[in-house]
């Protein structure tokens, strides 16, 4: 067993390991053709693909003409899967796109629209907005009990090695429901030791590991698996390792060459 506090880890951990074995079934479902056909999963739905094929489109032909990418600076500070917004007035202002998707914040739509591997393959992925406003929702509440607390954040149960959920009744309010791009399943809140709050997609990172069929290599950050097997980002999620068979996140400190 991991070499942290024991009652609690052991529990978060059995809950987790649990859901780990009903996913791997349902993904095994999903390979067999038994579950749904690939256009219909959650994480692959109709409009997102059509919005994201056409803005990449227009990126590719901006990029051919231009030599540049369409993106709207951002500070070096800005986490890898929320850095290169691109610039959708500038495409549709020279004619690369005819109209702005309707799902793009811009048009009142919930996504921005990124590229990420910019300097090697740029490519367009979808950023979900409510995602990334229910977790700046929480940590300004996080940060407020902080303030309150000598600095102390409101920890739940340890759910990885220096992550625990949030405990939301000393908040005083209430879980924002958040369900996950990839799987439509909810999706938790945590914090680390810092107070910074992160998205839990482990489970997903479970799920997409075992619907490619290989096994990660030590070190591998296990977000990329979420990002190639579907058109979105992993929203305010921490670098994860694939360690004892499952996913585990991975403190800033550990992983500090990546942005989270």
């Amino acid at each position: 067993m991991r070499n942290v506090k024991r009652g609690k880890w052991t529990a978060a951990s059995a809950v987790r390991r649990a859901s780990l074995l009903i996913l791997m079934a349902v993904t095994a479902l999903a390979l067999s053709g038994c579950l749904y056909p690939e256009e219909e999963t959650p994480g692959n739905n109709a409009s997102a693909r059509q919005a994201v094929l056409s803005v990449q489109d227009a990126v590719d032909q901006y990029q051919k003409a231009t030599g540049l990418l369409p993106i709207v600076s951002a500070d070096e500070s800005v986490p890898l899967y929320e850095k290169f917004k691109i610039d959708m007035g500038k495409l549709k202002r020279m004619d690369y796109l005819g109209s702005v998707p309707s799902v793009a914040f811009e048009s009142g739509g919930n996504y921005q629209f990124l590229i990420i591997d910019e300097e090697t393959k740029p490519t367009v992925k979808l950023l979900n907005i409510s995602v990334y406003q229910n977790a700046g929702d929480v940590q300004t509440k996080v940060d407020a009990y902080m303030d309150k607390h000598g600095g102390e954040p409101p920890k739940g149960d340890e759910l990885y090695p220096g992550f625990w959920s949030v405990n939301f009744d000393k908040l005083g309010m209430k879980e924002p429901k958040t369900n996950s791009m990839y799987s439509g399943q909810s999706l938790g809140f945590m914090t680390d030791a810092s107070g910074r709050v992160y998205v839990d997609y482990g489970l997903d990172i479970a799920t997409a590991v075992g619907k490619s069929g290989t096994s990660p290599a030590a070190g591998d950050d296990l977000r990329r698996s979420l990002v190639d097997q579907s058109y979105y980002v992993p929203v305010k999620a921490p670098v994860y390792h694939w360690v004892n068979g499952e996913p585990q996140a991975q403190p800033d400190t550990a992983a500090s060459s990546q942005s989270s």
